[in-house]
C-alpha cells in the first residue's frame, strides 16, 4: 500500500469525510496561531466536550499573547483549576514571556522557532504551523496512531523509539503538501469520530478498502502499545485549620503533583491515618506547637482521586485553634469566604464543594 496514488486517495478520502462530518469548533476554520495554541495545549489530555469550556473563559480572559504574558501565574492556574496536568498552563505562561522578549510579542512563524517554546514538542509545533501557516509538517497524536496503524496494519509498539519514527514518517509520506492543515484536521477527527479505541464501525468507514487491520482482523489489536504506566499510591491528609473566619493554605513548590497550586497544610503519609495518630504525628505537634487549645472537629469521608501515574488517597481533618504561632503565621492566611480566588486541585475542589452544599 506504500505508493503515492494509495497515499493521495486516502488523503482525499479523510479529507471528503472530514467536510461532511467535522465537528464546529470554536478554534477551527481560524489562523489564529494564539488561539490555536491554546486549543492545542487545552486537548493534549483533555477531552473536547470537557476543554471547550475552558477553551472560551481563557481566550476571553486571556485574549492574546500580551494579556497572558502580563498576567501572574496565579490567575493563569486559576483559569486553568479543574483541567489537571497544571505544568500545561505554567508552560503556557512561560511560553507568552519568551514570545514577548524573543519575538516582540508575535507568535513566531518558523517551525524551529515554535519549537523553542516551552510546552511545545513536536504535535503541537506541527498542529500550530499547520492549522496557522498551512506549513507541510504531519501531526502524530493518540487518533493519528490508531488510525495509521490500523490503515497500514502497523505492529510496531507506538510508544517505541522505532515506532515513533516509523509512524512519523508515514504520517510525513501521506500529508499533501498544498493542503497540510485540512488533511491535519482531517485524519485527528477520523481517529476521534470515526475510528475509535472500542468498537469502531468498520463497515460503514470509507477507508475499509485499503485498511490493512479490516482485512487482518487486527482492528481489535492495533495499535501495540508496550509500556504500561506505573501507578503509584500516596495519601494526603489535610488539615482544615479554623481560627476565627480565616483559615490557611500553602502554596506547592516542590516539582510534584499540583506545582504551584495552593492547599491546606498537609500532612502525607504511608497510609490515611487515624486521628489519635495524626496527634502524636512529628508534624502536627511541630505545626501547632506553642497552641493553648487545639481542637480536632471532624474527619472528612476518605476520598480517592486518580491521577496519570498516581492514585492519591486524602482526608481532609477540620482543626480549631484558639490562636497563632510561628509556623501558622508563616502559612497563607486568608478569610474563609476568598478561598475561592485561589488556584487549587480538584481534590481540593471537591472538598470545598461538598463544604459549601454542607453549610447551605
Amino acid at each position: 500500500m506504500e505508493n503515492p496514488n494509495t497515499y493521495i486517495y486516502i488523503s482525499n478520502i479523510l479529507t471528503s469525510w472530514y467536510q461532511a462530518n467535522k465537528r464546529d469548533l470554536p478554534w477551527r476554520s481560524i489562523s489564529d496561531p494564539y488561539k490555536i495554541w491554546i486549543s492545542e495545549i487545552i486537548l493534549q489530555q483533555t477531552r473536547v466536550n470537557q476543554g471547550l469550556d475552558y477553551y472560551l473563559r481563557f481566550v476571553e480572559r486571556f485574549s492574546g499573547v500580551k494579556e497572558l504574558a502580563e498576567a501572574n501565574e496565579d490567575e493563569v492556574l486559576k483559569y486553568w483549576q479543574g483541567l489537571g496536568y497544571y505544568s500545561r498552563a505554567r508552560n503556557l505562561h512561560k511560553a507568552s514571556l519568551q514570545i514577548s522578549t524573543k519575538f516582540e510579542g508575535n507568535f513566531p512563524q518558523n517551525h524551529s522557532a515554535v519549537l523553542q517554546l516551552s510546552g511545545i514538542g513536536d504535535y503541537t509545533a506541527a498542529a500550530i504551523c499547520s492549522f496557522a501557516y498551512n506549513q507541510p509538517y504531519a501531526v502524530v497524536d493518540g487518533n493519528v496512531y490508531r488510525v495509521l496503524s490500523r490503515l497500514f496494519g502497523i505492529e510496531t509498539p507506538i510508544d517505541s523509539s522505532k515506532g515513533k519514527k516509523e509512524f512519523a514518517e508515514i504520517a510525513q509520506h501521506l500529508l499533501p503538501k498544498s493542503e497540510s492543515g485540512l488533511h491535519n484536521q482531517a485524519i485527528m477527527e477520523f481517529g476521534a469520530l470515526q475510528c475509535i479505541p472500542a468498537s469502531p464501525d468498520c463497515n460503514n468507514c470509507p477507508l475499509k478498502s485499503v485498511c490493512q487491520a479490516f482485512e487482518l482482523n487486527l482492528v481489535t489489536i492495533l495499535p501495540i502499545k508496550l509500556q504500561k504506566t506505573k501507578v503509584s499510591n500516596r495519601y494526603f491528609n489535610y488539615l482544615f485549620i479554623k481560627y476565627n473566619d480565616e483559615t490557611f493554605l500553602q502554596k506547592r513548590i516542590a516539582k510534584d503533583v499540583w506545582q504551584n497550586l495552593y492547599e491546606f497544610p498537609l500532612i502525607e503519609s504511608d497510609q490515611l491515618v487515624e486521628i489519635t495518630d495524626l496527634i502524636e504525628s512529628e508534624k502536627f505537634k511541630n505545626l501547632f506547637q506553642g497552641i493553648s487549645q487545639v481542637e480536632i472537629i471532624k474527619k472528612s469521608n476518605p476520598m480517592k482521586h486518580i491521577l496519570t501515574h498516581r492514585v492519591i488517597f486524602a482526608q481532609f481533618i477540620t482543626v480549631t485553634v484558639s490562636e497563632l504561632n510561628n509556623k501558622l503565621q508563616k502559612l497563607v492566611q486568608i478569610p474563609l469566604n476568598e478561598i475561592d480566588r485561589f488556584a487549587v486541585s480538584r481534590l481540593m475542589e471537591l472538598f470545598l464543594e461538598s463544604l459549601i452544599k454542607s453549610n447551605s
